[in-house]
């Protein structure tokens, strides 16, 4: 074993400091290193894959993957190549393609819809066909939220209501012609349009690799806040408490949500109810090893007997970031796991 590990980069972005890497990619290096491992970042670009491809294996036990997908120039396709590649040749993943693909993938919800943590009224689609025939329907029984499968910030997360819901035909789908109010969680702004309108312009969002919406219903509870933990692996490290500004649903803080960073003790419950299911989660989602560095994210809902439920609203594990939480010593936590996680990966 070479007790090396590469940190992968892109340039550009704007996830980086004057250093030209992401905030919290030296302080995990120089954790690393304090280990007595070795550890180095290299950028990622596709003229570089060949030589990435060979001098990788030779010189590193693993990778731990932080770019954006969104920030490679022409997409993510040839990279996610690269790390298969990388894998295929016995390079440990942090994480693993496949596993960021599974665990990332906004239908994970509706992969894992008979657990207690998704609604049964979460859908997903993937072709506009598909969208125009289901979703009427959907929206005849109350307020949505559409996710686009890209982005981030809140862009393409919608709040669908029909502005006059009592003029409905009950049992039927909503007609196309009827006036919605679309609420986009990227900065609470409103536009109000036909639903015919509004799945024209959501046809953006299904196209190309990767493209789909999920369909889910509204939480009205989502003004008291959404609620994500950070994990390292399966060990929770901190929880964000986002709670929307006044009027808004967005949990964004470019929308002005307030953030507050808690103890994982005080949300004990929400984390044993998620640990408990994640065998499920995970064997739902492919089988794959959890992620490096991931999130889980939650919203308050109310059950038939007046108590709290925890709803999942999605998992992100492509390249959460953390540091405004550096002086947790979470960097620490992550040079551990990364050292445990590829020793006990080469000892199989």
């Amino acid at each position: 074993m070479k007790k090396s590990v590469v940190f992968l980069e892109v340039e550009g972005g704007n996830d980086k400091g004057p250093d030209g890497h992401r905030k919290d990619t030296m302080p995990m290096i120089e954790a690393v290193r304090a280990r007595g491992w070795k550890a180095d970042v290299l950028y990622y670009s596709d003229s570089d894959f060949d030589r990435l491809l060979r001098e990788i294996p030779e010189q590193y036990d693993a990778y731990v993957s932080r770019i954006n997908p969104g920030h490679i120039p022409g997409g993510e396709a040839r990279y996610f190549d690269l790390l298969r590649q990388l894998c295929a040749r016995g390079v440990v993943g942090m994480p693993h393609p496949d596993a960021m693909v599974a665990f990332g993938a906004k239908d994970a919800l509706v992969k894992i819809r008979d657990t207690d943590l998704v609604p049964d009224d979460t859908f997903v689609y993937y072709d506009m066909p598909t969208f125009r025939a289901e979703f009427p329907n959907a929206l005849a029984q109350g307020i949505r939220v559409l996710k686009q499968n890209r982005g981030s910030t809140g862009s393409g997360i919608w709040r669908v209501e029909v502005l006059e819901p009592g003029a409905l035909a009950a049992g039927q789908p909503v007609p196309e012609s009827t006036p919605l109010r679309c609420t986009e969680a990227l900065d609470n702004h409103v536009e109000e349009l036909t639903l015919g309108a509004f799945m024209d312009n959501c046809a953006q969002y299904l196209d190309g690799e990767g493209g789909m919406i999920v369909d889910m219903p509204y939480l009205p509870r989502i003004v008291e806040g959404e609620i994500r933990i950070l994990f390292v692996g399966e060990e929770p490290v901190f929880v964000v408490h986002k709670k929307p500004a006044e009027g808004g649903f967005s949990a964004t803080l470019f929308s002005g949500a307030q953030y507050t960073y808690d103890d994982p003790a005080k949300w004990q419950d929400l984390v044993d109810l998620f640990l408990a299911n994640l065998p499920a989660i995970a064997e739902r989602l492919g089988g794959h090893d959890t992620p490096l560095i991931w999130t889980a994210d939650f919203m308050l809902d109310t059950d038939d007997k007046g108590a709290d439920r925890y709803v999942l609203g999605e998992i992100n594990c492509s390249c959460v970031g953390f540091t405004s939480q550096l002086d947790r010593g979470i960097q620490d936590k992550v040079a551990a796991e990364i050292i445990r996680y590829t020793t006990s990966k080469l000892a199989q």
